[in-house]
């Protein structure tokens, strides 16, 4: 029941009679409920919508410094035991008499090391492909639109054939050119250059210093090898490929080195990024920066900025059917100023 509006009282019933007075009354109309405040979207899944938050965790950079760590030491291992073989065949080479006993504990201390070294490599590059997927989402938070590989090539390119010779760095130069603090030219690519290069040079030159010793290994073990001049030229080549091995190692021994200063860097340039602004301004491997096709939207001439007056803004009385900025209206009956006369005379208002 609602009040009457004859006689007010609380008596006017479903049916709109009330029962104090008699008068028919209409029903109140229920308020419409109110539109939810409009916000923000809520974040769609991750890589739709708004991004993803930066990922500062320094467990896997810890992780990975410790690795590297151990990896340095097991690369010095390998030296060691290698640098002992090839003393070893210069001895034989040299003429001098070179036990069993000593050439076979030179090489299961070799094969033990190289074991070891493979298991530290392989724990390495599982922690470094995880980690390097986390950079590359970071760097999409930092300049977004602007990298060339998704963030799962980031982790996939370092075990795909052919292509992990190169797409790995140039995800790498995305991502320090995105964690820059102070813009894409701020921080020189010395270390990063320095560390890619070791590490391709040192492992094309230990993959193929390998195959040689083991073909040529191979063929004494099997006896394959029919006149003495054959039997030394058989150990030089075992001997040249030991000493291109222990080269190998230094190299991948400074590429361990370097690759633990770059974890540290990276990660203490993307923690100083994160306290910045998204990078703006042109993409340097895509669509140059603002909207690709042209004009912002709800702007029609593209040479007018926001606010400006449109290029037909002055046709209501400015210079281009009247007088110049400024000029008053002219007066009723009167012809503005520079503005010819119609040879038929005034037409209805709009023509």
């Amino acid at each position: 029941m609602f009040p009457c509006g004859n006689c007010r009282a609380t008596a006017v019933g479903a049916d709109g009679r009330c029962t104090a007075c008699g008068s028919y009354q209409q029903q109140q109309q229920q308020p419409l409920p109110s539109a939810p405040p409009i916000g923000y979207p809520a974040p769609g899944p991750q890589g739709m919508g708004m991004p993803a938050p930066v990922d500062l965790r320094r467990g896997l950079s810890t992780a990975l410094t410790v690795l590297f760590g151990v990896l340095i030491a097991s690369e010095i291992a390998v030296l060691v035991a290698v640098s002992d073989q090839w003393s070893i065949l210069g001895d034989f080479q040299d003429g001098k008499f070179i036990s069993y006993e000593k050439a076979d504990d030179a090489d299961d201390f070799a094969t033990g090391m190289s074991v070891i070294n493979f298991f530290v490599v392989v724990a390495v590059a599982i922690v470094w492909a995880v980690w390097f997927r986390r950079l590359r989402l970071n760097a999409e938070v930092f300049a977004p639109g602007q990298h060339r590989f998704t963030p799962g090539w980031a982790a996939g390119a370092w075990f795909t054939p052919v292509v992990n010779l190169w797409f790995p760095k140039q995800i790498a130069n995305d991502i320090w050119r995105a964690s820059s603090p102070q813009g894409p030219q701020a921080a020189k690519r010395g270390l990063l250059n320095g560390w890619w290069v070791t590490l391709i040079v040192g492992q094309v030159i230990g993959l193929v210093a390998s195959v040689q010793y083991e073909v040529a290994n191979t063929k004494m073990e099997d006896g394959d090898i029919e006149t003495p001049k054959e039997a030394m030229d058989t150990i030089d080549s075992m001997h040249s490929a030991l000493g291109a091995s222990m080269f190998s190692s230094c190299v991948l021994i400074a590429a361990a080195i370097l690759g633990l200063l770059l974890v540290r860097q990276i990660t203490t340039m993307q923690a100083e990024r994160a306290t910045l602004p998204p990078q703006s301004g042109p993409a340097p491997y895509g669509p140059s920066g603002g909207l690709p096709y042209g004009a912002p939207a709800g702007q029609p001439y593209p040479n007018q900025p926001y606010g400006g007056a449109a290029p037909y803004g002055q046709q209501y009385g400015g210079q281009q059917y009247g007088g110049g900025p400024g000029t008053p209206p002219p007066a009723p009956g009167q012809q503005a100023p520079g503005q010819q006369q119609h040879p038929y005379g005034s037409g209805p208002a709009g023509y």
